[in-house]
C-alpha cells in the first residue's frame, strides 16, 4: 500500500506543470469575487450608504432654499454655532439636507467650510436629541463618500461619540449612529479594526432582539457584513467568534434583506483562510447554507453558493463537511439555472471538488455531474467555460485512471480542444495541462486519445500554439506534439536520423523518406550525430 501511495504521489507530481500545485488547483478566485461584489445594483453589496432625504423635495426646492452655495455654507456655518437652539438645529438640518441629495452632494465643500468639528460637537448634546440626530445624519452622509471623506470624519474624533450614542435612549439617534459606524467600517480593514478596537461589536450585537424594528435590524445586519468584509487582513479572530453566534440566529430570519446580508457575511468569513473556514464549520451553519442553495430568491442562492464555494477552497477535510450535507444533489438545478452567474459559480464550486481527493472526484461522477460540466464547457458563456476547463483539468490531476477515462468516454476532448483557440492564455494553458495529463494517464492507449484530438481539430490548434508568445504555452504544445504526434511510427533507422538538430529542425524521420523517394536528395552522409545532405539539381 505504501509503495502504491508513493507511485500515486509521483504520478500527481509529474502531472503538475509550473505553478500547478494544490493551492493553484483549489484556489480563492479573487477575480470572481470582485466581479460579483462590484454589482452595485444589489444594495446589500454596498459598503457605504448615503441616507436620502425623508421629505420629498424637488430640485427646484433645493435650488431656492440654497441658492448661492458659498453664501449658504457661510450662513450654515455661522448659524450652526448659534446659542439659539432653534437657529442651530435649523442650520445643522440645512447641512444635512445638502448632504442628502442623491446627485453629487457637496461633501468636499462642507468639509472645507470647517463644519466637521461643529457637527461632531453636536453629537455630545444629550440635552438635544434632535440636534444629535441631525448631526449624526449629516456625518453619516459625509462618511458615505470617498475614502478621504470618510477619513475626515474619523480624524474629527467622531467615532468614540458614535459609539457612545449606541447607548442613547432615543432609537432614531441609536440607529443613525449604527449607520454612521457602518459607513466608517466599510471604508476598509484599517477603519474596521479601529472601530472594533473601540468596542463596537458588543453593543451592536445587543440590538439583535425580537423587539427591534425591522428597518433597524436591517442596518445592524448590514454593519455586521462590513465587519466581516476584507481579508487583507481579515477581522480579528475574537471578533469572528463574537459575530458567528449572531449570524447563526439571523440566518433563520424571514426577512429577505436580512437573510441575504447574513449569508454574505458568512461568505466573507469563509473567504478569509482555512482558520476562519473552520470557525464557520464549527458554528454548525454549513447544513443551513447548503439548504439555502435551493432558495427561491436568486440573491440568497448566489450568496449561499459563494459561502459553500469558499469552504471547499479549504482542506479536503473541510470540503468533505460540505459534501456530507448532500450538497451535490443541489447541482443539477444550479448547473441548469437560468442565471448565467449561478451556472458559473456552480462550476467554480465543482472545480474545487475535482481538485480534492479521489473519493471526492468520484462523488462528482456518482452525482451525474460530469456530463453537465462538459455541457457548460461546450455551450456556457466564456466565464463558465473557463471554470469548466479548470474543473476538467483539476480532475485529470487528482483523478484515478478510470476516472480520467470516464471523462474521455463522456466526450470531453472535442469541447476541451475548442478552447485552445481562445485569447485567454490562462485557459489555453489549463486545457493543454489537461490534455497532456489525459495522454499520460492513457498509457498504452494514448494513440487512441491522440486520434480523437486529431479528428476534432485539436492537433492543428496545438501545432499553432508552438508559435504562441507565452513561453509556458509553446513549450507545453511542443512537448505534446513531440511525445504523441511526432510520427515515430514511420519505419526508419533511429541511428541515422535524430529527432531534433541544433539548428531547430525537427521530425526529420517524417521528412527524409519523402525526400529520398522523390529523388531530390542524391547523397547522404552520416557523420556523428548529424545528417549532411547534398542536393543535386537534375
Amino acid at each position: 500500500m505504501a509503495e502504491n501511495a508513493g507511485l500515486e504521489n509521483h504520478r500527481i507530481k509529474s502531472f503538475k506543470n509550473k505553478g500547478r500545485d494544490v493551492e493553484t488547483m483549489r484556489r480563492h478566485r479573487n477575480e470572481v469575487t470582485l466581479e460579483l461584489r462590484k454589482n452595485k445594483r444589489d444594495e446589500h453589496l454596498l459598503k457605504k450608504r448615503n441616507v436620502p432625504l425623508e421629505e420629498s423635495l424637488e430640485d427646484s426646492d433645493l435650488d431656492s432654499d440654497f441658492k448661492g452655495q458659498n453664501d449658504t455654507l457661510d450662513a450654515i456655518l455661522m448659524n450652526a454655532t448659534s446659542e439659539n437652539p432653534v437657529v442651530q438645529l435649523s442650520a445643522v438640518q440645512a447641512a444635512r439636507k445638502l448632504l442628502s441629495s442623491d446627485r453629487n452632494p457637496p461633501i468636499d465643500d462642507l468639509i472645507k467650510s470647517g463644519i466637521l468639528p461643529i457637527l461632531v460637537k453636536c453629537l455630545e448634546r444629550n440635552d438635544n436629541p434632535s440636534l444629535q440626530f441631525e448631526a449624526a445624519w449629516a456625518l453619516t452622509n459625509i462618511a458615505s463618500g470617498t475614502s478621504a471623506q470618510t477619513q475626515a470624519v474619523v480624524k474629527s474624533n467622531a467615532v468614540p461619540l458614535f459609539l457612545r450614542l449606541l447607548q442613547s435612549p432615543h432609537q432614531n439617534v441609536c440607529e443613525q449612529a449604527v449607520w454612521a459606524l457602518g459607513n466608517i467600517i466599510g471604508d476598509g480593514p484599517q477603519c474596521r479594526d479601529f472601530v472594533i478596537s473601540l468596542g463596537v461589536v458588543k453593543p451592536l450585537l445587543s440590538f439583535i432582539s425580537p423587539s427591534i424594528p425591522i428597518t433597524f435590524l436591517r442596518n445592524v445586519t448590514w454593519v455586521i457584513v462590513n465587519l466581516c468584509r476584507n481579508k487583507d487582513p481579515p477581522p480579528p479572530m475574537e471578533t469572528v467568534q463574537e459575530i458567528l453566534p449572531a449570524l447563526c440566529v439571523l440566518i433563520y430570519h424571514s426577512d429577505i434583506n436580512i437573510l441575504v446580508d447574513t449569508v454574505w457575511a458568512l461568505s466573507y468569513l469563509t473567504d478569509g483562510g482555512n482558520e476562519q473556514i473552520q470557525m464557520v464549520i464549527d458554528s454548525g451553519v454549513v447544513p443551513i447554507l447548503v439548504a439555502l442553495l435551493s432558495h427561491q430568491e436568486v440573491k440568497v442562492q448566489t450568496a449561499a453558493l459563494r459561502a459553500v464555494g469558499n469552504i471547499v477552497t479549504g482542506t479536503d477535510e473541510q470540503t468533505q463537511v460540505v459534501l456530507n450535507c448532500d450538497v451535490l444533489a443541489q447541482f443539477p438545478n444550479l448547473l441548469t439555472h437560468p442565471k448565467e452567474k449561478i451556472n458559473k459559480e456552480a462550476v467554480w464550486f465543482l472545480s474545487n471538488i475535482t481538485a480534492g481527493n479521489q473519493q471526492q472526484v468520484q462523488a462528482v461522477i456518482n452525482a451525474g455531474l460530469i456530463p453537465m460540466i462538459i455541457q457548460q464547457l461546450a455551450k456556457g458563456d466564456f466565464g463558465t467555460q473557463k471554470e469548466a476547463a479548470w474543473a476538467i483539468s483539476n480532475l485529470t490531476i487528482s483523478g484515478r485512471k478510470d476516472q480520467v477515462q470516464f471523462l474521455v468516454e463522456q466526450g470531453v476532448i472535442p469541447p476541451f480542444c475548442n478552447l485552445l483557440s481562445v485569447k485567454d492564455s490562462q485557459v489555453v494553458q489549463v486545457v493543454l495541462d489537461g490534455l497532456k495529463n489525459i495522454l499520460i494517464m492513457a498509457g498504452d492507449e494514448a494513440s487512441n486519445i491522440a486520434e480523437i484530438i486529431e479528428e476534432c481539430g485539436g492537433l492543428e490548434k496545438i501545432e499553432n500554439l508552438q508559435q504562441h508568445e507565452n513561453e509556458d504555452i509553446y513549450k507545453l504544445a511542443f512537448e505534446i506534439i513531440d511525445l504523441y504526434f511526432s510520427g515515430d511510427d514511420i519505419d526508419e533507422d533511429p541511428n541515422l536520423i535524430p529527432d531534433t538538430q541544433g539548428n531547430g529542425l525537427r521530425n526529420w524521420r517524417c521528412v527524409a523518406p519523402l525526400l529520398f523517394a522523390t529523388g531530390t536528395i542524391s547523397a547522404a552522409l552520416c557523420c556523428g550525430d548529424s545528417l549532411l545532405l547534398s542536393n543535386i539539381i537534375h
